[in-house]
């Protein structure tokens, strides 16, 4: 007789080990092959829109782990959408143009930049860019990001820059963009200006020096022979000094040091005159700094005056209260310059190079003529202190390289004329996390005009044009849409071939002037008008999607990026947030929680990831980490993740396993005839689903693992699934009692593949083609399930989990006994419960002791009765482990006096031996 057909044993080509990295690809194929994006949103046609609206990567370099997990997430989010009701496109996006697209073309050695129109190496940079779009396109999908790859928006797309013409024209038509001279960003190493989103900080090392300016008229105020004192790091900025800033509040105290009088402020006396060296100094008399107000100062190196000014952004945190000011290069200076009229000087070039109005430097690059101006101010006496600080400073985030502050002409995006528009618009945001809110508040709040203006070639051009006769600007309604209707037959490279006149409508002429004859602008708009567009440019104009968007789901880094510049022309144009709610994540660490960079030889590569373990682990990491914070990932931790998912998936086989045969239609047995038992492990199923699918309602995508997880690995696992298996195993095909559990199984199955779909599709595919019963060609065309809360039971739930408190105790003694060799498996043992009077009752509620706990016999004790010495003394009762008395059944293992009492089956207890006998033979 072969006992064994009884067993149930896997019968399903659902395989044995996961094998993901070859595996995948082939799930890939297939649904490329039934093209399941189709399905999905043709099932979901008519249902309530949910928008996810993608964040462009930038179409450079293949793709690292930071965006594995914001493609991961957004598509986790997608997946559930769409399985829960929701008519959930997601339309992917890239963002191609800008300086590191250039760089990369002219450091590749290909092309002779200096040797090519701007045409020429725009269409270089076209074809660089969209090269990289394919292929981070093949790498997203190897991801299993679900979505319309066969129509994505890419932002140099004809199409897309005409609606970010318009979007630029209607902010025109409000009155939100001007041309203006002030200090910007400015990055030497691109020679372009930079808004601040464009800005990095790192640490640097500056000059720190403090430097006399001699009083020229102290008005009767100061003494002839003082010198006011200030403080810099920025040394090169000295030739563009105009004057000294003082707080009109503050005391400053004229001071006797080193045969000399000086002024500073008084409140920070005692530090400045510690940092410069005075051994001893007097005070003779204090000031108010109102009262100083149009005294004129000697400029340190050249014939001129440096007028004193009061302003309020003069504070006592470093220095010396008196601020050095050269309104070319810097927001402080230049506002106080403009208010006292003593206008802009800005001695710097494109290229950060001291220009002729910097007699002496002309020529010398702007950190390198630190060195001789320190050496000019040494030679007159006028250098008090030289010394070095290291600070954070803004550097350029695309080279790297430190930027400066430099006055320029440019087109700037007015923030002041609906800056309380956008602050009351965050207040409607759904915000996760909620410091969100505050975060986007307070930039909006705080930040100065968008500098939109770009001195770069590839990008979407300002299309303005200038009257040749008088240079008025000329940009109106007709203007914008005549432009835009070219831009989208033709593309933005139409702005550099084209001349002025086919760029015009007809008949158009100067609004000052009259003239006829146009010159057009030569700048491009900052990348991140070009993306900021992206709402009108996508969500407008696709029939798939709506206006304004459920969620953007970013970097935290994006609060100064994308959400920012998102809002600013969401509500310049339609007075809304194009984002109804708002996700960030933080970012990839390393395993010991450093940064990841390829110099430390510490990145985790996705496409590597995916090779060698399969993306379904790399998505079940995702899902594991409170991605609200930074994350940590190295080797060892995606070792564990994979040893996470092995436990998932063995659970899963052994359901299929145990299934075959498993016909639900007829099978299924109704909870009303379930057992006890089989109904709290239902109960306790829906109770998962309950959980996972609030969790995933919430974003909490670590909580959905972390249930399921636990309900595998414990809740069943150790539990349920071992106290069946004798049932299942043992018991005849026809068996009620089978039939219940394998019911609870096939719900189990279900459901959690259901559950896990969103987070492991190559699995929930795999195993949903072998689950008995189902409709859909995939889980993705399923729904998520709902749970039956009409089966829940708190006091049967109560009872057994009291009986689970009970059986990790009596497991204890297990253990102890196993480890002292007295047994070897549980089923070979005996137990011996001596129970107080609370465990004694609950024990009289349960019948089958021996099949709860696994074992071959138990004998529960009455309460108070007297534990032999050998008893292990445990929470509410006291077990002595025996081995149990008979022979080992063959087929069922279990160790029974009754083994031996067939002689047909000899070595069979008789409840297998009865089940055996009522089989047909083979």
């Amino acid at each position: 007789m072969d006992y064994g057909k009884t067993l149930n044993l896997p019968q399903t080509d659902f395989p044995m080990r996961g094998n993901l990295p070859q595996a995948e690809p082939k799930v890939q194929a297939w649904w490329d092959e039934i093209d399941i994006y189709e399905q999905v949103q043709a099932k979901a046609k008519g249902k309530p829109k949910f928008i996810l609206h993608d964040g462009p990567p930038y179409a450079n370099g293949d793709i690292h782990i930071g965006h594995a997990l914001n493609k991961i997430l957004k598509d986790m989010i997608v997946r559930y959408k769409s399985m829960r009701g929701f008519d959930a496109p997601y339309v992917p996006g890239w963002d191609t143009h800008g300086l590191p697209i250039e760089q990369a073309i002219a450091n590749g050695g290909k092309v002779d930049r200096k040797k090519m129109s701007v045409p020429e190496f725009r269409e270089y940079c076209k074809e660089y860019a969209l090269t990289w779009v394919e292929k981070q396109k093949k790498q997203f999908k190897r991801l299993a990001v679900r979505g319309d790859w066969k129509r994505p928006y890419v932002t140099l797309n004809p199409e897309y820059e005409a609606q970010q013409i318009r979007v630029f024209g209607k902010m025109v038509e409000k009155g939100y963009i001007y041309k203006g001279l002030k200090p910007v960003y400015w990055s030497p190493s691109s020679e372009s200006a930079l808004a601040e989103a464009e800005i990095e900080y790192k640490e640097k090392t500056s000059p720190s020096i403090y430097v006399a300016f001699p009083v020229k008229d102290g008005k009767g105020k100061l003494p002839q022979d003082a010198a006011v004192v200030i403080w810099t790091t920025t040394p090169w900025t000295l030739p563009a000094n105009l004057g000294i800033s003082v707080h009109p509040e503050f005391d400053y105290a004229v001071v006797e040091a080193d045969g000399r009088k000086f002024v500073l402020a008084q409140g920070l006396l005692e530090a400045a005159a510690k940092e410069i060296g005075w051994s001893s100094y007097h005070v003779t008399s204090t000031v108010k700094g109102a009262e100083l107000e149009f005294i004129t100062c000697k400029h340190p190196f050249y014939d001129r005056e440096s007028l004193v000014m009061t302003g309020e952004h003069v504070t006592l945190e470093a220095g010396t209260g008196c601020v050095h000011t050269a309104p070319g290069h810097g927001e402080d200076d230049f506002a106080i310059g403009q208010r006292y009229n003593i206008g802009v000087l800005c001695p710097v070039d494109d290229q950060g190079k001291m220009t002729a109005e910097a007699p002496g430097f002309e020529g010398i690059f702007y950190e390198k003529a630190n060195a001789p101006i320190l050496e000019s101010l040494e030679n007159s006496g006028l250098l008090l202190k030289q010394g070095t600080v290291n600070h954070q400073y803004a550097h350029d985030w695309r080279t790297k390289k430190p930027v400066i502050y430099r006055a320029t002409e440019q087109w700037f995006a007015s923030i002041d004329k609906f800056r309380a528009e956008m602050l009351e618009q965050i207040k409607n945001v759904k915000w996760t996390p909620h410091w969100g809110e505050i975060r986007l508040h307070n930039m909006i709040a705080d930040r100065g005009d968008w500098c939109i203006s770009r001195q770069r070639a590839w990008g979407v051009p300002i299309p303005i044009f200038y009257c040749r006769a008088c240079n008025e600007p000329v940009v109106n309604e007709r203007t914008i849409e005549h432009v835009a209707s070219i831009f989208e037959k033709e593309g933005s490279n139409a702005w550099f071939i084209k001349d002025e006149r086919e760029l015009l409508p007809q008949n158009t002429a100067c609004p000052k002037c009259g003239h006829d004859h146009f010159r057009k602008e030569t700048d491009i708009m900052d990348v991140w008008f070009d993306s900021g567009s992206s709402h009108a440019g996508v969500l407008e104009t696709r029939e798939d999607l709506q206006w304004p968007a459920d969620l953007y789901l970013e970097g935290s880094d994006q609060y100064r990026g994308w959400y920012n510049s998102s809002l600013i022309t969401g509500t310049a144009v339609y007075g809304q947030s194009p984002y109804k709610g708002i996700l960030s994540h933080g970012f990839t660490l390393d395993g010991e929680g450093r940064k990841m960079s390829k110099s430390l030889g510490n990145t985790i590569d996705p496409n590597q990831v995916c090779d060698k373990l399969g993306a379904d682990i790399l998505r079940l990491w995702v899902s594991s980490v409170d991605y609200q914070e930074d994350q940590r990932i190295s080797d060892g931790i995606l070792a564990q993740t994979s040893e996470i998912y092995r436990k998932i998936r063995n659970t899963l086989r052994y359901f299929l396993g145990n299934l075959a045969g498993f016909d639900p239609a007829a099978d299924r047995v109704h909870p009303s005839r379930m057992n006890e038992l089989d109904r709290y492990a239902l109960i306790g199923l829906n109770r998962l689903n309950e959980k996972v699918v609030k969790a995933y309602d919430e974003y909490e995508f670590h909580v959905v693992y972390q249930s399921i997880h636990h309900f595998c690995s414990v809740e069943l696992s150790a539990f349920y699934l071992e106290i069946i298996k004798d049932r299942i195993y043992a018991s005849t095909p026809g068996d009620i009692g089978r039939k219940a559990a394998q019911t609870v199984l096939y719900e189990a199955l279900t459901v959690i593949t259901k559950l896990i779909a969103p987070i492991l599709p190559h699995t929930a595919d795999e195993v949903w083609k072998h689950i008995p019963g189902v409709t859909e060609a995939s889980v993705q065309l399923a729904d998520m399930p709902d749970a039956d809360t009409s089966i829940y039971d708190e006091l049967l739930e109560r009872k057994w989990n009291q009986f689970l408190e009970v059986k990790n105790e009596v497991n204890k003694a297990l253990e102890d006994a196993r480890n002292r060799k007295v047994i070897g498996n549980a089923l070979g043992a005996k137990l011996d419960l001596y129970p107080n009077e609370e465990t004694a009752g609950l024990l009289a509620r349960f019948e089958a002791l021996d099949q709860l706990f696994i074992v071959s016999a138990v004998q529960a004790h009455p309460a108070g009765t007297a534990a032999p010495e050998e008893a292990m003394q445990l929470k509410g009762l006291s077990v002595a482990v025996s081995v149990a008395e008979g022979e080992k059944c063959e087929r069922c293992w279990i160790v029974t006096p009754e083994v031996g009492s067939s002689d047909v089956h000899p070595t069979l207890c008789k409840r297998c031996s009865d089940a055996v006998s009522s089989l047909p033979e083979a």
